[in-house]
Order: C-alpha cells, then structure tokens, then sequence
C-alpha cells in the first residue's frame, strides 16, 4: 500500500470511529483533521468534501465489513436457519468493535442520512439490498433442499430478520447489550418456525 493509501485509509478508519460515536452531522472535518493528525491539504487531497469522505466510508469500510460479517457467512452456510441465527448472534455478541451503547453505525447512517442525502441513501441502501439478498439466497438455497418450507417467502424473512436487527441495536442503545439476548431467542424460535 502506497503512502498516499495508507494515508486514505487512516483517515477513513479515524472518521468513521468519530461518526460511530458521534454521528455524521456532528463530525466536523476539523475534528477528523485534528483525530487523524493530517494537515487540511491533505485531507483535501483525498475528499474534495465531507460528504465524498462519508460516501468513501460507506463503500469503503462499512460494505467490507459488513459483507465480511454478515453477508459471506450466508452465502457459505448450507443451512438457512443455521446460517442466519449464527450470523445475527455473531453480529450481536461477537463483533468486538461494534458498541452496545452507539449502536451498528450502518443502522446509524441509514436513520441520520437517508432522508437529508440520497447520495448516502443509495450507499446505504447497497449494503442492505446486498445483506437482504443473501438472506434470501440461503433461504431459497434451503427450501431446494427441503430444510425450510416451500411456502415460505423469502422476502418477508429478509424484511423481518433486518428490520429486527436495526430494532434491537436500537434498544441496546438504551438498554445494554443484555437485551440481545432476548432478541436472540426469540430470533431462534421464529428461524425454526420456517422449518
């Protein structure tokens, strides 16, 4: 990786650990710029602006994290009900960066931007359509092998399953992490109920 690179990608990753806990509109360039400990020139080198900066996050950070964490495992999986109760636990209770207390950044971005920018409404709507979309794969995948039920639709359980996820990263805000828990079992019940 070039200097220039490597630079890009410093000030991606500090930016988007200040915008995880203090939101996007909050986040002002000089705050990244003192953070990152570059001069303005050079972040301006990299973003013509702060919002081609929050977009190169979305595509360059968070879609690589997210399709890492929760996409490929779905893909991979040949097991839906498995696969999905495995990868929403994961993103849960095992994802070491995420914070109970400020939620999943793209939960975040999605509430805070989508309605202000549509640049980043589409950014953030490709990693969701791509995150509902392997849902819906693994759940077709296994309604060909007969481990979910033909009736079931596929969609509707895309729907469900994030629409969940964004509601419980909510609550954690508020309530801790221990309310995953309880999502999480009840998640279970639902997954095995298309069996």
């Amino acid at each position: 990786m070039s200097k220039a690179e490597n630079t890009r990608l410093t000030i991606l990753q500090k930016a988007f650990n200040l915008i995880y806990k203090n939101g996007y509109q909050a986040t002002s360039i000089d705050h990244i710029i003192a953070t990152t400990s570059v001069t303005k020139g050079a972040f301006y080198y990299h973003f013509k602006n702060k919002e081609e900066m929050g977009l190169a996050i979305i595509n360059d950070v968070m879609y690589p994290g997210m399709h890492q964490a929760a996409i490929a495992p779905l893909l991979q999986s040949d097991d839906a009900i498995a696969g999905i109760y495995k990868m929403m636990k994961g993103m849960l209770m095992d994802t070491t960066f995420f914070d109970a207390k400020y939620g999943c950044p793209t939960i975040n971005l999605i509430e805070e931007m989508s309605p202000l920018n549509s640049a980043f409404s589409e950014a953030l709507q490709r990693i969701t359509s791509r995150w509902s979309e392997a849902i819906q794969a693994s759940i077709e995948k296994s309604k060909q092998q007969g481990t979910v039920r033909d009736h079931v639709n596929s969609e509707q359980v895309a729907v469900f399953v994030l629409s969940g996820y964004g509601g419980i990263r909510n609550l954690g805000k508020m309530q801790s992490a221990a309310c995953y828990q309880v999502y999480l079992k009840e998640l279970k019940n639902y997954l095995q109920s298309l069996a």
